[in-house]
């Protein structure tokens, strides 16, 4: 299976082609916070020239749905169908939680995995992953306090942007976590990896934002209808 992944959700803006029987033909990320929306096509045609494959040739397209930057996940998830649609490929979404969860599961699949990412304003968003990779905590935006409650019933690696504040509110009566890996993006790698691996029918990727935008409408400033 060939599968072109791509990420715009968080710090980074990357792209990889993965050919299962192959290995990765090509991959590229570049950190940043702003201007994914200039950077990613460009950067999606340079992989693709890499890895000398041609998006008819692809078999899906993967791209994390979030949670994320609202801007970066609509850039990303335009983009996907885009090329789906395109090339009469499948376009399936994948969470930005499972992507910074997965290498380590990989790596041991018996020790809780906590993906963290800073939400701003004293809260994460969360997932935790036990054993087998199985989901203990859904996806979900938590107050630091709650987030703690959630994540520390047990042993566990903690994984994405938001670890670091996680892991100073760890209870002193648990075993202290392990902070494995604090980046503010998942690997493009393994998101192609999981893309790969996922079930047929996901349908149309779908931002998950998981909280309302900070930018509310002012309804005291709308104009009367006549």
């Amino acid at each position: 299976m060939r599968v072109l992944a791509i990420d715009t959700a968080l710090e980074a803006c990357a792209a990889a082609v993965l050919d299962t029987e192959r290995g990765t033909l090509a991959s590229e990320s570049q950190p940043m916070l702003r201007g994914h929306a200039e950077a990613l096509m460009p950067l999606i045609a340079r992989v693709m020239d890499q890895a000398a494959i041609e998006f008819s040739k692809l078999d899906r397209i993967a791209v994390t749905t979030g949670p994320g930057s609202f801007t970066g996940l609509r850039v990303g998830i335009s983009a996907a169908r885009g090329i789906a649609l395109a090339a009469g490929k499948p376009a399936i979404g994948l969470s930005t939680l499972a992507a910074f969860a997965a290498p380590f599961i990989a790596e041991d699949d018996s020790t809780n995995v906590v993906a963290a990412i800073d939400a701003r304003h004293a809260q994460v968003y969360l997932q935790v992953f036990g054993r087998g990779g199985r989901t203990l905590v859904s996806p979900r935006i938590a107050a630091m306090r709650d987030a703690v409650r959630l994540s520390a019933s047990a042993p566990a690696r903690l994984v994405g942007s938001g670890v670091q504040m996680l892991a100073a509110a760890w209870p002193k009566e648990s075993e202290p976590p392990r902070v494995v890996d604090a980046r503010g993006a998942p690997e493009i790698g393994w998101v192609a990896r999981l893309g790969a691996a996922a079930a047929d029918g996901y349908g149309a990727p779908k931002p998950l934002y998981l909280r309302a935008p900070d930018a509310q409408p002012q309804d005291a400033a709308r104009l009367a209808r006549r």
